[in-house]
């Protein structure tokens, strides 16, 4: 029989992982940007005095604050600002369009948007003039106004009392938005601090962790900012990513940990200078964020050294639903190479078919979790939540099979699936076997209106430069390993394929070639 409110059984709040973070070791180097560097001293000080100044500017919690920033240590003080005044944080994506940040904007109800005036100036001023919502403030001195990096400075630097309600939202994230309008996702504390408590528990963390950020923090390479800070870490700021400056980052500052994109690791392995880089000091590589080719990862591991350690989430159950360690990448078990890994603890995960029901061992189903990790909800989005929690599971998306060991198998989106003639293809698995192809340096495969097969298996191939292959070849080369189904009924060779800002290769605007003309859009 309990006796007292649930008070007493509440969670940690983000901004109190925060505050213990910043004072466990105040000498240390927290942040080292391109112009500026930090103690967590010092980043304490600076975002006690940024939070006044937000504050001042009549800012009060669980007002919603948008951040448009790159990565600056300065854009970093103002997103832990946020959270120690107890504000509900948005990022807006760096390449966005100005419509997609004003939908955001309107719909999320900000009232300030931070802008990084080092990058984004125009935009900033374009969002101003439109006057949708009240206040947009600048870093630095800017036509959008002064800067509040100068204005912060002349505050207080005493600590602030921190909010302890971890029932309150902290963050919206949007969703990439790749069906239509993109969607809010409500995380309450108890979501945020769930992600950090599981990432410092699954992961295989070098002892004192430098991080090198090479994505933009608006995204996955944020997350991992508080971990990194709570192990008393340094975070090494890149503001783009190309492969020679991350080499010699790596090599100058003896980076230990990053995170990176399939694409960014695709890069480094045909990069020829890779092999003149001391990386003998990375210990781990975490990556994720869409489909690796088996093949290409083996080469990874060849060339950089046995540090990848791979994560699956999705924005509603954030970065950390599964884990593929840094063992599990193993040579004498090549399958596992395809696998997302297993199941964190803490998430409960089951594979349901159409009708919630849990498929067999081995067999395909949608992925589905519950557990602490999960979102509130989406914003205002009553209809989609009833689909997305139907039956009391989360419901990603993704079509999974499971193996005897636990390890899980994305197939694919179940929006990315491809019937043919009946059948179903899984995209990915197309691309896997297309990554093994020697000529071939990376793939894409949609699915084509066709009157004959509904839709037909198409592939876009970008060569390896100097090598050749044909049409046919290709399409007797996946017949051959995967079977006629699987095989593609066109190929096209494309120089380069189009890629999302996150270096994903992006589906969209590849279909949007072949369905511009037809009402059914897959995204």
């Amino acid at each position: 029989m309990r006796h007292h409110s649930n008070t007493v059984y509440g969670g940690s709040t983000v901004a109190q992982l925060y505050i213990s973070a910043l004072g466990n070791h105040p000498d240390r180097l927290a942040i080292v940007g391109d112009q500026v560097q930090f103690t967590y001293r010092e980043l304490e000080q600076k975002s006690y005095q940024f939070a006044r100044l937000l504050q001042e500017k009549g800012l009060q919690r669980q007002d919603a604050i948008a951040f448009l920033v790159g990565n600056r240590a300065e854009a970093i003080v103002g997103i832990i600002a946020a959270q120690i005044l107890g504000l509900k944080s948005v990022s807006l994506h760096p390449m966005a369009s100005e419509d997609d940040h004003c939908f955001v904007l309107q719909d999320a109800n900000i009232k300030a948007l931070i802008v990084d005036s080092s990058r984004f100036t125009g935009r900033g001023l374009a969002i101003k003039n439109r006057a949708l919502i009240p206040m947009v403030l600048s870093l630095d001195d800017s036509d959008i106004g002064p800067g509040l990096v100068a204005q912060a400075d002349a505050m207080s630097d005493e600590a602030l009392a921190v909010g302890d309600d971890p029932t309150e939202i902290t963050k919206l994230s949007y969703t990439g938005g790749t069906t239509g309008r993109s969607k809010g996702i409500l995380h309450s504390h108890r979501t945020v601090v769930t992600m950090v408590l599981y990432m410092m528990a699954t992961y295989e963390w070098p002892e004192h962790v430098r991080y090198l950020v090479t994505t933009p923090i608006s995204h996955a390479a944020g997350g991992l900012l508080l971990p990194v800070f709570l192990r008393g870490g340094t975070v090494y700021l890149m503001e783009k990513y190309d492969a020679p400056t991350f080499l010699s980052m790596v090599q100058e500052h003896r980076i230990n940990f990053s995170f990176l994109v399939p694409t960014q690791i695709y890069g480094l392995i045909d990069y020829e200078d890779t092999k003149r880089h001391d990386l003998s000091s990375l210990e781990l590589i975490l990556y994720g964020a869409s489909p690796i080719a088996p093949s290409r990862l083996q080469e990874a591991i060849k060339k950089i050294g046995p540090v990848f350690g791979q994560l699956y989430g999705q924005a509603e159950a954030p970065m950390k639903i599964t884990y593929l360690s840094k063992k599990d990448h193993d040579f004498s078990r090549p399958h596992l190479f395809r696998s997302c890994g297993r199941v964190v603890a803490g998430n409960q995960v089951k594979l349901l078919d159409s009708d919630c029901r849990e498929v067999p061992l081995g067999e395909v189903g949608e992925l589905c979790v519950r557990g602490p990790l999960i979102m509130d909800g989406y914003l205002n989005r009553p209809e989609e939540n009833e689909k997305v929690f139907k039956g009391d599971w989360l419901h990603t998306g993704d079509m999974a099979r499971k193996d005897d060991q636990g390890y899980l198998y994305i197939v694919d989106r179940v929006k990315d699936m491809i019937i043919s003639g009946g059948f179903n293809v899984y995209p990915s698995e197309v691309e896997n076997c297309l990554a093994n192809h020697s000529a071939v340096a990376m793939s894409a495969v949609i699915g084509v209106p066709d009157e004959k097969w509904g839709e037909k298996v198409t592939a876009v191939v970008v060569l390896k430069s100097g090598m050749h292959s044909t049409e046919t070849e290709i399409i007797q080369y996946v017949t051959d390993q995967k079977g006629v189904v699987n095989a593609p009924k066109a190929v096209m060779f494309e120089a380069e394929l189009p890629l999302t800002a996150l270096g994903k290769i992006d589906k969209k605007a590849i279909r949007t070639r072949f369905w511009s003309d037809r009402d059914r859009q897959v995204g």
